[in-house]
């Protein structure tokens, strides 16, 4: 460890209070401090502090710490000249520094101190550039993550030492980046909270002083520092192994190495008798939750993969796509010992733009969080082998710096980071690799990629979902109020503002006349778009389809013809707004390319305006691919009645408010020219039957001309040392008043004895209403608890659960099966009620007019399975492996009481006992 800190005493602060507003009557009931010298914690302190107040119930459940814990303990006034003593000469530090110091002084100047003036760090920004990669940076989340010991989290003394253990081992990822690196990010820290920035600076001077070499295991280029990149060896055949066909020849490739079940062997020889069959095209299989379907058919299909011919595997999440990846083929290859290789084939976006990022390191950065991210990847950058940004995280990517820094997709040559371009990279071993694994969306846009090879294989995992991913790839919708708002931001920047273009370049007649030529172009549009809008809003006659939204917007849904019927003058009117969008779009690029041929100084002194003027072009390019879209399809009548559209009206009151969405109703043509790039297509999943059929599956995946051969695998394992399963008689209605009431109290009652509680439900409204009265429940307190549309993303939420030692979740929708928790395990999957759509939904009720039209049993052919198939999904959250179990728990009494109920309690792959709610506590309980 270096000594650049020795002579520095850093205090690691951490206060707990009342609540959050120190203005409002909330105190400090308790100090935490680490001291830190030489890079070692060399004493502790820690005082309870009375408030002289209640401390809220909310603050109880989360430190612990009661009214009966301080009612005997002195205030802040006794202890506030010890608290400046110790913090006299040292730097400040804490995880939140806005929060902590500015709380701290406060009331030390409301009795009577002077305001602390020292130094002060924060350690949540200082983590998230040391660990970029890490999935959170709350400090519970980080000491378990790091490895730090944290015996009380929530009390200020053990906040403060894990924190203070975080501050070093902050600094000792520092210390270790290349000094490029560290000069970039001490240039870039002067805008992180208070002074943060020291960290960098003190770093960076000392290696400036010292000169250290760049490792072997790096590459420069410009004051970028990178891994060194290594790709495969190219064009290279898989070993031509033979798949070993007796049951005695799997059993001893599997020993020692994976448990040999008789059911997986199963499902691998049904499989590869079908991939070995030349005359077969397709195959549907369902294989239960546990049974190794993975593996199997990677096992399956391994063995054919010669001459360079491709296995190509399309699943429906990026979590199912690095799973495979990193714990399934590594499997496969210890076992099997074949030469093959993988690659996950993703969009371009999701890797990182260097020339992008370099251009864009040093601009003007709108917010702090856009400067922690830039810091954040310029050290992951000397870490990631692949540049793909997925490693980040993230919750979200819609920060503004994406826009600029995710790769396009071009081929690069010629720039600065040609030669280490990831994405150009990440082609080369796609193209050498034998399997390729994506998502079904991907697959869905670029089934004639030549990136699949010749006449590649085709495995659709999670297959029950692949037609429903088709069908959201092709939706689409012209958001006309925001293409507005994008012209008359045009308008500004051209005319109207202060710093216009018009107004810097006064001077140029000619120039002005072209710019005066393109604002009449822009107002030309804008007619015809009210113009659009006008004849949409007043389109619908009494008997549409409308959906009232709470927020006042209006949905309206038609079928294609009903809204665009033949002859109508609405195809002459969308044609000319894609002509006029092409001429604006076209003149605005002319204008830009004429400021780039102004001399650097104006370039330099106009970087903002040019910048906006870039994002402006790109905003009309991505409208005018969708006008394209929109018009083509427009123009294909014979299949207009296969298309629905809403019609989302933001204000009911105002025709100019109207925008379009459309959506596909039979997507069967797309699917089938899908499957003719490939062959030997398997369709696989844990849920493909409804009442042991496939009947619903084949005609959603549209296989029907493919003649599937069909299997339905059996469970590896005994359901009944695995899974209970109950089913709560005495629930009110779903739809009834004191449901939510009854619903918060079953879920705060029984479930205390588990870890991570699922609860799945339909509505949105519901999951706020039952969140707020949990809330109060004095029986949950240790657990966070976590609702969908109340507490943050999707993707947060998940992996708040699959960190939290103990949680409830609340979710909807995609919680049922398309949000992945990682290898968290779920004790309890609660079902409030059964999982059928919503019929108000514009795009169920579409869809079902679609089907009517058809003379098809909406209810019977697509309500009922869907929501079956759902159920069965909810179900299997529970046991994913063979090493899972736990408690599945109804609380619908429809399932009971209606004549479809029938249909989901034999999916249940165990007898679930109905009981009353008195019962359920007593049940749960039991050890399976």
């Amino acid at each position: 460890m270096s000594q650049i800190f020795d002579d520095e005493t850093f205090a690691v602060v951490d206060l707990e209070t009342t609540g959050t507003q120190r203005e409002n009557g909330n105190h400090i009931i308790q100090f935490g401090c680490a001291i830190v010298k030489k890079m070692k914690v060399v004493k502790t302190y820690s005082f309870m502090i009375n408030p002289n107040c209640d401390i809220p119930m909310s603050i109880q459940n989360l430190t612990g710490i009661t009214n009966e814990d301080v009612a005997n303990q002195p205030d802040f006034s006794h202890y506030a000249q010890k608290i400046v003593e110790i913090l006299e000469g040292t730097t400040f530090v804490a995880h939140n520094v806005a929060f902590d110091l500015p709380f701290l002084n406060y009331e030390l100047t409301q009795h009577g101190y002077e305001a602390l003036t020292n130094r002060a760090i924060d350690t949540v920004e200082l983590a998230k550039i040391a660990f970029p990669t890490l999935p959170s940076y709350k400090l519970s989340d980080l000491t378990s993550s790091l490895g730090i010991k944290h015996t009380d989290p929530h009390k200020a003394d053990s906040d403060a030492y894990g924190t203070a253990i975080l501050l070093i081992e902050c600094i000792q990822q520092f210390e270790k980046l290349p000094q490029a690196t560290l000069n970039t990010l001490s240039s870039l820290a002067r805008g992180l909270v208070r002074d943060t920035s020291w960290i960098f600076k003190k770093i960076a001077d000392d290696y400036r002083q010292h000169r250290y070499p760049l490792s072997k295991d790096y590459i420069q280029i410009r004051n970028i520092v990178l891994q060194r990149q290594i790709v495969g060896n190219t064009n290279e055949v898989a070993t031509d192994k033979t798949f070993p066909t007796s049951d005695a020849e799997k059993r001893k490739l599997l020993k020692g190495k994976l448990n040999y079940r008789q059911e997986q062997i199963k499902l691998i020889n049904k499989i590869h008798q079908f991939v070995d069959d030349d005359f077969e095209r397709a195959m549907i299989v369902e294989s239960p939750n546990g049974t190794g379907k993975t593996f199997s058919y990677l096992f399956a299909y391994a063995y054919s993969l010669y001459s360079s011919r491709k296995l190509v595997i399309a699943t429906p999440t990026k979590i199912l796509q690095e799973q495979i990846l990193k714990k399934e083929i590594p499997q496969l290859l210890d076992i099997t010992k074949l030469d093959i290789r993988a690659e996950i084939v993703k969009s371009s976006r999701h890797y990182i733009d260097l020339d992008g990022f370099v251009q864009s390191i040093f601009k003007d950065t709108q917010n702090r969080a856009s400067l922690v991210l830039k810091m954040r990847i310029l050290v992951w950058l000397t870490k990631t082998k692949t540049g793909d940004l997925d490693e980040l995280q993230l919750t979200n990517y819609n920060s503004p710096l994406f826009n600029q820094i995710t790769h396009p997709g071009d081929a690069r040559v010629g720039t600065h980071f040609a030669k280490v371009d990831f994405w150009n990279l990440a082609r080369q071993r796609q193209e050498t690799a034998d399997i390729l694994i994506t998502n079904h969306a991907y697959l869905a846009n670029h089934f004639t990629d030549n990136i699949w090879g010749q006449n590649p294989y085709l495995v659709i995992d999670e297959a029950h979902r692949f037609s429903d991913n088709v069908l959201s790839s092709r939706n689409d919708a012209l958001q006309f109020e925001a293409i507005w708002g994008t012209l008359s931001h045009l308008r500004n920047l051209l005319t109207f503002s202060d710093d216009s273009i018009q107004n810097i370049l006064n001077d140029d007649l000619g120039f002005n006349l072209r710019i005066q030529k393109l604002d009449s172009k822009i107002l030309d549009l804008i007619y015809t778009i009210n113009s659009l809008q006008k004849y949409l809003y007043y389109k619908p006659a009494d008997d549409s389809d409308y959906t009232q939204l709470p927020n006042d917007s209006v949905k309206v849904s038609f079928l294609g013809k009903t809204l665009f019927p033949d002859n109508s003058p609405i195809f002459q009117e969308f044609s000319k707004f894609e002509v006029q969008l092409e001429e604006v779009r076209q003149a605005t690029s002319n204008i830009m390319d004429r400021l780039y041929q102004e001399d650097n100084v104006f370039i330099i002194n106009n970087n903002s305006i040019l910048n906006e003027l870039t994002d402006v072009l790109d905003q009309l390019d991505l409208y005018l691919e969708k006008s394209y879209q929109f018009v083509d399809m427009l123009n294909d009548k014979d299949h207009l009645q296969e298309k629905g559209f809403i019609l989302n009206i933001t204000n009911n009151e105002d025709p100019l408010s109207t925008n379009l969405h459309w959506l596909m109703l039979d997507v069967s043509e797309e699917l089938e020219q899908i499957y003719s790039r490939f062959d030997h297509l398997l369709f696989i999943s844990a849920t493909l039957t409804d009442n042991d059929k496939f009947d619903y599956s084949i005609r959603q995946l549209a296989i029907e001309q493919l003649d599937p051969l069909t299997y339905i695998g059996n469970s590896t394992f005994n359901f009944e040392d695995k899974l209970k399963a109950f089913i709560i008689e005495d629930m009110p209605d779903p739809n009834s008043p004191a449901y939510a009431d009854n619903l918060a109290k079953v879920i705060a009652q029984n479930f205390t004895q588990s870890s991570h509680v699922l609860v799945l439900m339909t509505n949105l409204d519901q999951i706020k209403q039952v969140f707020e009265k949990l809330v109060s429940y004095e029986e949950i307190k240790d657990y966070e608890l976590l609702g969908q549309g109340v507490t943050g993303s999707n993707n947060k939420i998940a992996k708040r659960f699959s960190i939290a030692p103990k949680t409830i979740l609340l979710g909807a929708d995609s919680f049922w099966e398309g949000i992945d928790f990682h290898d968290c395990g779920i004790d309890d999957v609660i079902v409030t009620r059964l999982p059928f759509e919503s019929p108000d939904l514009p795009e169920v009720h579409l869809r079902q007019e679609f089907l009517a039209n058809q003379n098809i049993n909406f209810f019977e052919n697509d309500t009922l399975p869907r929501a079956v198939i759902r159920f069965r999904q909810g179900i299997g959250r529970l046991i994913r492996g063979e090493y899972d179990s736990g408690r599945f728990t109804v609380l619908d009494s429809r399932i009971l009481t209606q004549r479809y109920g029938h249909e989901f309690i034999e999916t249940i792959p165990v007898e679930a006992k109905i009981i009353p709610q008195k019962k359920l506590k007593n049940e749960v309980e039991k050890k399976l």
